[in-house]
């Protein structure tokens, strides 16, 4: 059952004042929590430094794990006794107390502390309003984030950007878009500015919890806002986009981002390449390559293999095998995907004897590694030798393996799964 702190208590919190920096007021420590021990003897011990019992300030014994543990009423008690000596504890130990009220569930009393903390001279800071913010909105109490944020909006305007941008991150996270819009709205109409941060955030979780043309409404928005969309906007975006497999709008999104972007990498002429390589459209594949060399940019291991890829799956092996040979011109080392791709092309073309042959270029005695960016396989999926040799990749008992060994032992399940088909 829930119950709030005497009035008595929260009364002593509007005559707060910073906590003195005496020594011998503060509970002893030991490692990272405070002991009651030590308290309950400087509470009791009248004749162990005379101490002014009506300026004093008391750092409470609380720490988080007191309240991971259940045991919120320890805190009271001892609250309760340090009033009831004439001491005053600190803003930390209340805003302490607030904060595990809150990440209990208990919001009357979180409440209560917060009214009193915020109808005194106490100037809350960002850190504990995030925090109190981001309790609330775990638990679904959007309405005291409202709340929250409509006091502070009152009392301190110099932190409220900030504030702003923290609620709208939180109402995001949780799929709130209404509230997360209105929140943005407001702060527009009061003028204050939208960062870059908050802008990406905004499309990041339209993109998430959204439909696609809310989320195209929303980068819409942030496009007249001249706010440059960033590195993890523009793969939420395309994931979304990937999602709904509308691949021809992916691309026409990426055109207007702006191919020419040089400070996100080769992101978005991989997705771009990606989109084509989608429906297997080889020849747009292969010209938005062309042009994305001539344009100054250098292929990357996943832009090798999202090619490498699309061969595979159309049996085009010469094209393939230049695929290779230019990575290995561009010093890219390939990757489990790239010797996937070889393997699956061959083996589904039952020419496994020449495997020794097209894979003769490629070191198999390297360990294995993967670095493509798994956003290709939400598109072209993992190929069969990929697939498989992931499994064994997982095994503890073997740390270190080699693309020879996982081609071995897929070459052997290929042969006895062959020799079951024959046999039935």
């Amino acid at each position: 059952m829930e119950t709030l702190l005497p009035l008595t208590f929260t009364l002593r919190i509007k005559t707060l004042h910073p906590v003195t920096s005496h020594p011998h007021l503060l509970p002893q420590r030991r490692g990272s929590a405070y002991k009651s021990l030590p308290m309950k003897r400087l509470l009791h011990g009248k004749n162990s430094g005379g101490i002014d019992h009506g300026d004093a300030n008391v750092d409470c014994p609380f720490n988080s794990s007191i309240c991971s543990k259940g045991l919120v009423h320890v805190t009271e008690e001892l609250l309760l006794e340090i009033t009831s000596k004439g001491f005053l504890p600190d803003v930390s130990t209340l805003s302490g107390l607030m904060l595990c009220y809150a990440n209990k569930g208990l919001f009357s009393q979180a409440k209560a502390i917060w009214d009193e903390m915020f109808n005194s001279s106490f100037q809350p800071g960002v850190p504990m309003i995030s925090e109190l913010i981001n309790a609330c909105a775990t638990s679904g109490r959007f309405d005291l984030v409202v709340t929250i944020l409509h006091q502070v909006r009152i009392k301190n305007h110099v932190i409220l950007p900030e504030i702003y941008a923290r609620t709208i991150s939180c109402f995001g996270k949780k799929g709130e878009l209404e509230l997360m819009d209105i929140m943005l709205r407001e702060m527009i109409k009061m003028g204050l500015s939208v960062d870059s941060v908050t802008g990406n955030a905004f499309i990041i979780y339209y993109s998430i919890f959204g439909s696609v043309a809310q989320m195209e409404v929303a980068y819409a928005q942030l496009k007249s806002s001249r706010i440059l969309i960033e590195e993890e906007a523009i793969k939420a975006v395309s994931s979304a986009y990937i999602r709904e497999r509308k691949f021809y709008s992916l691309g026409k999104f990426l055109q207007v981002v702006g191919l020419g972007r040089r400070n996100v990498g080769n992101l978005l002429w991989n997705l771009l390449l990606l989109s084509y390589a989608a429906n297997f459209k080889m020849k747009s594949l292969q010209r938005e390559f062309v042009r994305m060399v001539e344009g100054g940019f250098h292929p990357d291991l996943t832009t090798f293999n999202i090619r490498a890829l699309a061969f595979a799956k159309m049996s085009l092996f010469w094209d393939l095998h230049l695929s290779i040979e230019h990575m290995q011109h561009e010093a890219v080392v390939p990757d489990l995907v790239t010797y996937g791709c070889i393997v699956d092309a061959y083996m589904d073309r039952r020419l496994g004897r020449n495997l020794e042959f097209a894979l003769s270029r490629l070191n198999t005695d390297t360990s294995v590694t993967m670095f493509t960016d798994r956003i290709v396989f939400d598109v072209m999926g993992k190929g069969d030798f990929h697939s498989s040799s992931e499994a064994f990749l997982e095994f503890k008992s073997k740390r270190h393996w080699t693309y020879n060994q996982l081609i071995d032992i897929y070459r052997k399940k290929k042969f006895r799964s062959n020799q079951v088909f024959w046999n039935y």
